[in-house]
């Protein structure tokens, strides 16, 4: 800080901001801020950001993050006749969309986004200031909203430190079990030292998180469901094992009590915001002792949750559903480990306004794969309150003992991966319609223009190259729809009518492959799936394919629609050609695929 001229400040800040998924590197800011009082008695505060590439006090900590720009930006407070004052805010970010996978630009590009995640956060965040300071709000527990206030906080900056692991807090990557659905990281000196309650674990922290895309589900919709109904996706036991470990240091998981839970939570409010975004309350799971020597000792879990955005339903509003284990006497100082979800919509393109049903007609044989649509659908959910696609992340904590790591470690992945199926169960569930095959359901075929086309691919594809795709003799009708939904390959077909060719169908193994549902399908273009040298060999191999109407890409790397890499042995390339002979699309057989 340097003293200016006019009782101004200068000041040279270094500012690192988290991430909100586990998909791109959080940002940082090397910035300039001038502070200053007008003659008129109003605040100004301006900050941009510096030029050059200077990476702050510490090099070796900005080396995770991505530098991003504070364009002009600040604030202007005016006073007002008779008290009180007007604020206006000016954000101007540039973050760097390019850096992050192109389904995740919204979030880092759009205005919308930006202005409910800072700005609008930031007019809340002074109003609730504001309305405490004058003894309007009332909270429960006879607690100081101060106090509370700093709860929420402490939540989510431990929800937002388990995401982003950032080395610096000695997180670091665990290569557990090589699967790529979960992330594990570990931090094997975390101390939560909160003044008298302070617990240090002789192990460290495991923490299991993922993100994963979801397609027309509503996501105040999904985090209410997931506040109201927790027996639905969480295991009690966990929960317990968890308060005991915090409470105890106690992580031997078979060496607990054993309890038998009701399945029946009970929330108790603490107090909210002025709009009601944003709620922090106390949760207890009534358990019961098997032991008649425990009888009269209380088996309860108590949790503090902070739950925000489920009746948001503006554009870029994000919802989350953060719990910490906590001791039902509720210290102002209590240690918290914080799990929890976040659901990031994102920005609606052109066309997801209108009705799924009426958009879901438009491709090809996705629209003979409807499943039903759920009966929320009538009840209200409009398509356009809500962003067609978001991105859910999720994040659970467990401590150990250093000698149980392996083990905490295998149990921990297993208990998310559960989480993760409830969740997606539930995702269909409440989506207002439907649109892709329900996880574990088969496909409802309603049309017979889909057998049709499955049928042109399999014909086609033994005719060009000599051998069979399914063995369709002993199929018929519907079943070589099926069994094509079911193939281990992933099997993806495009449209060749556009300059670009098109993605218009694609089985469960080729939507997996690309981590996209059956109505995001079609704003993927072909050559945003390969790398260069993939373009290269199948742009190759078109004349090759055109002559003989067939051809064998060598093995290589694709891209899924989350940017993760997908390496796979070979792609076989066929033309499909309808019955009168007309080539009606190309499509792709990818063997042994697997992320890399």
């Amino acid at each position: 800080m340097f003293q200016a001229g006019n009782g101004g400040t200068i000041e040279l800040l270094y500012t690192q901001t988290y991430a909100p998924t586990i998909l791109a590197p959080a940002r940082d800011f090397w910035t300039l801020r001038y502070t200053t009082t007008l003659e008129n008695g109003s605040l100004v505060v301006c900050e941009r950001s510096l030029s050059g590439t200077g990476a702050g006090p510490n090099p070796a900590a900005a080396s995770q993050f991505v530098r991003a720009d504070i364009l002009p930006s600040g604030y202007l407070i005016r006073p007002c006749d008779g008290g009180g004052s007007i604020i206006h805010i000016v954000d101007h970010l540039n973050l760097g969309a390019w850096s992050v996978p192109e389904v995740l630009r919204p979030l880092y590009e759009s205005s919308k986004v930006v202005a409910q995640k800072m700005t609008i956060a930031a007019l809340r965040y002074i109003r609730q200031i504001a309305q405490e300071t004058s003894g309007e709000v009332v909270y429960g527990l006879g607690r100081q909203p101060a106090v509370l206030r700093t709860f929420s906080q402490r939540l989510i900056r431990g929800f937002n430190d388990a995401i982003n692991g950032f080395s610096d807090d000695s997180w670091s990557i665990l290569n557990f079990d090589g699967a790529e659905d979960v992330v594990v990281a570990v931090n094997s000196s975390k101390n939560l030292s909160t003044g008298t309650n302070a617990v240090s674990f002789l192990g460290g922290i495991l923490c299991v998180k993922a993100s994963m895309l979801l397609q027309n589900v509503p996501p105040g919709v999904l985090i209410r469901f997931l506040r109201e109904h927790r027996s639905e996706w969480a295991d009690f036991n966990v929960d317990a094992y968890s308060a005991a470990a915090l409470k105890a240091s106690s992580y031997s998981y078979p060496g607990m009590r054993p309890t038998r839970f009701t399945g029946s939570q009970i929330i108790m409010p603490l107090g909210h915001t002025i709009e009601h975004e944003e709620m922090l309350e106390m949760i207890r799971l009534e358990g019961d002792p098997l032991s008649h020597e425990d009888a009269y000792i209380s088996r309860d879990i108590h949790l503090l949750q902070m739950c925000s955005g489920v009746d948001e339903n503006t554009v870029g509003a994000c919802s989350e559903l953060v719990f910490a284990p906590i001791d039902e006497m509720f210290p102002d100082d209590a240690p918290l480990l914080p799990s929890g979800f976040r659901v990031n919509p994102l920005d609606p393109k052109s066309g997801d306004l209108q009705d799924p049903l009426t958009s879901f007609k438009t491709l090809d044989l996705t629209s003979s794969l409807e499943v039903r649509p759920a009966a929320n659908h009538a009840a209200g959910y409009a398509a356009s309150s809500f962003s067609a696609r978001s991105v859910l992340t999720l994040a659970f904590q467990f401590p150990f003992e250093r000698n149980l790591q392996e083990s905490v470690a295998t149990f921990a992945c297993q208990y998310v991966r559960s989480v993760i199926s409830s969740v997606q169960r539930v995702s269909m569930a409440i989506s207002p319609s439907s649109l892709s095959p329900a996880i574990g359901q088969k496909p409802s075929i309603r049309s017979p223009e889909a057998v049709t086309l499955a049928h042109w691919i399999c014909q086609s594809y033994s005719y060009h190259v000599g051998a069979e795709l399914l063995r369709t003799d002993s199929l018929s009708g519907e079943l070589i729809l099926k069994t094509l939904w079911h193939h281990q390959d992933a099997i993806l077909c495009c449209s060749l009518k556009q300059a670009l060719p098109v993605l218009t169908f694609a089985n469960q193994a080729g939507l997996d492959m690309l981590e996209t549902t059956l109505v995001a399908l079609q704003d993927i273009t072909l050559d945003k799936i390969f790398d260069d040298s993939g373009r290269k060999a199948m742009f190759s191999e078109f004349a090759k394919i055109t002559q003989q109407g067939f051809s064998y890409l060598p093995g290589g790397i694709c891209l899924s629609t989350m940017g993760r890499h997908v390496s796979y042995e070979q792609a076989i390339v066929w033309k499909v050609a309808a019955e009168d002979n007309a080539v009606h699309c190309l499509a792709f057989a990818f063997v042994n695929w697997s992320f890399v």
